[in-house]
């Protein structure tokens, strides 16, 4: 499936729901449903600078293509990092760079955010697109 194509998947899984409770709901499956982040990953350099919550990233290049894995300490946000990881995981680092990432407005999701974690959410994203930009420079 391309980037697009997952992204209109989750607009149209939430798109079932018009109360932002049954949202948020699934926006806490969906981070719950996350394989978990093994603990030796789990350090300074892998967190997120910006987030309100703790969130841990890790990219490793398997192939040429960008592989993540998250965690995070607050339920909603690592449903957040999960919908990132499920949209951006497994590709290539250019596609990573020039994905359109506007499953995040259809949603409705940085509308009902608070100030901090849509700052959160923009840091979530930042890093994903610099660890694409570093494996793409080392294959440059």
């Amino acid at each position: 499936m391309t980037v697009n194509e997952i992204q209109d998947e989750i607009i149209e899984e939430f798109s079932v729901f018009d109360d932002w409770m049954d949202k948020y709901s699934l926006l806490i499956e969906t981070g719950n449903a996350l394989s978990a982040l093994e603990e030796h990953y789990k350090t300074q350099n892998n967190l997120i600078e910006g987030c309100q919550s703790r969130v841990w990233l890790q990219a490793d290049l398997t192939d040429g293509k960008v592989i993540f894995q998250a965690d995070s300490d607050a339920l909603i946000v690592k449903g957040i990092i999960a919908l990132l990881i499920r949209v951006l995981s497994g590709r290539e680092p250019q596609e990573i760079l020039d994905a359109d990432l506007y499953f995040i407005d259809a949603i409705g999701l940085k509308e009902h955010l608070s100030p901090t974690r849509s700052n959160g959410l923009l840091a979530m994203v930042k890093q994903m697109r610099l660890y694409a930009l570093a494996f793409k420079s080392l294959n440059a």
